[in-house]
């Protein structure tokens, strides 16, 4: 066996530099994470042939004092933290001491700097070949420029992996759209070539914030986002989450951050996947700009070199704290909070204006049953039971000004037994009927379903399960949660588990998968929502079979009850399937599609 020896500094620097510095636009993002970290208000990038040539950047940030300037270009040197407390709770983007030295192995690397408002600056060259630092006196007002020419220029080999430079300006490009959206008060200029392709202005307050994520995401995310700000147990969460009918095919616009730095995180992933389980359509992604500020102790980002992954402390509390938040401001997404493909930037559900005589509301309303969950499934109202004298309620006319027709408006007809037509202040709102009273009943019998707790039986032969020690251990742990859900589960071994009660909706469910599902969740995210899940699903099904079918002749009284009740119901914009329950056509489109006012 060979001799253990020492690696040179140079050869240890590009060992690194493999983690660190993977291609240009990882060279940008260390970089510009350093710029942000100097309390830069202003950073000028500037690239050549995708950043290959050429990369530069520009801040009026604090700038490097001569005597550290050598030292920057050293690895593992740092100005943000000291000693292990400080690792435990960083607070800045940058923390490893890594970038610079590792860029400087690969590339030609300058950095011009001035740590003051007069006086000179110092400008330091270092390159690959042999590393050693050239200071010298230079013009430059306060803040640091940062110059990297050549990437890979002794590496061939890293240089072959490189893509063409449109593919590389693009990883450039996405590095920056997420540094801008998390970095609302810095001023952001990107020229690509000698041309400018961006120029993001600082942005105070929710209205401008709102105008650069809309020059980032796009100004239909905006049109259909909600705004949310809540704040719990130490944790804040806030930005845009996008409508259940702003789904996406792929999950192409989900930016998460953390602390201000961006994120990519399985437990966040997962909470947000449920809070939008039961809206979304299947295969499709939701939308959203989230940001998650906590105390940065509760936080570990020293997990990979490319700081994109974080380890929470208490993974359980942040998991249902994003779940709850996100779950809330879906569920208040309804026809009264909307109008058009406006949305109220609000938490705060609106109010729902009741319309129509008493008589009128309690004749068509759903009958208030206290008898139990399994009646209420049982004997699912349809809007056809109504009482006499609800014809007369057809030939009332539509209120004379917009200001008092609600929502969803009045219904004008019934289209082939399907949609519900109506008018409102907008113009013309089309409803699925089947899917909108899908989703009435499906929420009505959640909400009984709640109130009167699950249901459970013993099984007259109890399941075994083989699991894993761990999981063995980890099932008497949790033994009150599975309770809760329903389920009584018994060890019967180090490795073995008894099913011996489990909840009476779920008698036809195959237990042993859905347990094993349960504690891979619990393994992963600290918590669990299978059973619910499984739950709803009979829910679903049962108030599918209990809606209004197609072909049903409604009565005009009979739809201005359902569109009263829409408005009146969380999530009622999807049915249980996550498809669209109504859309809304304004009179400019009419207007274009019969070519008036030309």
């Amino acid at each position: 066996m060979p001799k253990i020896h020492l690696l040179s500094p140079r050869l240890a620097n590009q060992i690194a530099a493999g983690e660190v510095v993977e291609r240009p636009a990882s060279v940008i993002k260390e970089l510009l994470e350093n710029s942000i970290d100097s309390g830069a208000s202003r950073i000028d990038i500037d690239v050549e042939n995708g950043g290959v040539k050429l990369m530069r950047v520009r801040d009026n940030g604090c700038g490097i004092g001569q005597d550290d300037l050598p030292l920057a270009l050293s690895r593992h040197a740092t100005s943000k933290i000291e000693q292990l407390d400080d690792l435990e709770a960083v607070a800045t983007l940058g923390f490893r001491g890594e970038a610079l030295a590792s860029i400087s192995s690969v590339a030609r690397l300058a950095i011009a700097t001035n740590a003051n408002d007069t006086g000179p600056g110092w400008k330091a060259e270092a390159e690959g070949r042999d590393m050693a630092v050239n200071l010298a006196p230079t013009a430059h007002p306060r803040g640091t420029t940062v110059e990297v020419r050549d990437l890979f220029f002794n590496t061939p080999a890293r240089r072959k992996f490189l893509r063409a430079e449109s593919t590389e300006y693009k990883r450039i490009d996405e590095v920056l759209r997420k540094l801008a959206l998390s970095h609302f008060d810095v001023d952001l200029t990107l020229r690509n070539n000698g041309k400018v392709v961006h120029q993001f202005r600082s942005a105070d307050g929710q209205l401008a914030q709102e105008r650069r994520v809309a020059a980032i995401c796009g100004p239909a995310f905006m049109e259909n986002a909600l705004y949310l700000d809540v704040a719990a147990v130490g944790l804040r969460l806030w930005g845009w989450v996008g409508l259940p009918t702003f789904s996406r095919s792929q999950a192409d616009l989900q930016h998460f951050y953390v602390n201000g730095r961006s994120i990519r995180d399985k437990l966040v992933t997962h909470a947000v996947r449920q809070a939008y389980q039961d809206v979304m359509y299947h295969g499709r992604h939701p939308a959203f700009v989230l940001y998650l500020e906590l105390n940065p102790a509760d936080v570990d980002v020293n997990v990979h070199p490319t700081k994109h992954e974080v380890r929470f402390r208490d993974s359980r509390t942040v998991h249902d704290f994003l779940f709850r938040s996100l779950h809330r401001a879906v569920a208040d997404i309804r026809p009264g909070s909307q109008t058009a493909s406006a949305v109220s930037n609000s938490m705060t559900p609106p109010a729902i204006t009741t319309y129509g005589t008493p008589v009128e509301q309690a004749a068509i309303s759903f009958p208030a049953r206290q008898s139990g969950f399994q009646n209420v499934s049982e004997q699912i109202s349809v809007y056809g039971e109504l009482h006499r004298g609800q014809d007369e309620l057809a030939s009332q006319s539509l209120p004379e000004t917009d200001e008092t027709l609600p929502p969803l408006g009045f219904a004008i007809a019934q289209l082939k037994g399907i949609y519900i037509l109506a008018e409102n202040a907008a113009g013309l709102v089309l409803v699925d009927m089947h899917a909108a009273h899908e989703r009435i009943t499906y929420e009505r019998m959640k909400q009984a379903f709640s109130a009167e707790g699950l249901r459970s039986q013993p099984l007259l032969v109890p399941t075994s399960l083989a699991v894993s020690q761990a999981e063995a251990d980890l099932a008497e742990e949790q033994s009150a949660m599975f309770e809760e859900l329903g389920f009584q589960l018994q060890r019967a071994g180090p490795e073995s588990l008894l099913v011996r009660q489990m909840p009476s909706m779920l008698r036809d469910a195959d237990v042993e998968p859905l347990v094993r599902d349960v504690l891979s969740d619990l393994t992963s995210h600290g918590s669990s929502d299978r059973i619910r899940q499984h739950l709803n699903e009979i829910m679903a099904t049962m108030a599918c079979h209990g809606s209004v079918r197609a072909n049903r002749k409604l009565s005009i009284a009979e739809m201005n009850a359902l569109l009263r009740d829409m408005e009146a119901t969380e999530r009622s914009g999807q049915c249980n399937h996550g498809r669209p329950t109504w859309t809304q056509i304004s009179l400019d489109e009419l207007d274009k599609l019969f070519l008036r006012g030309r």
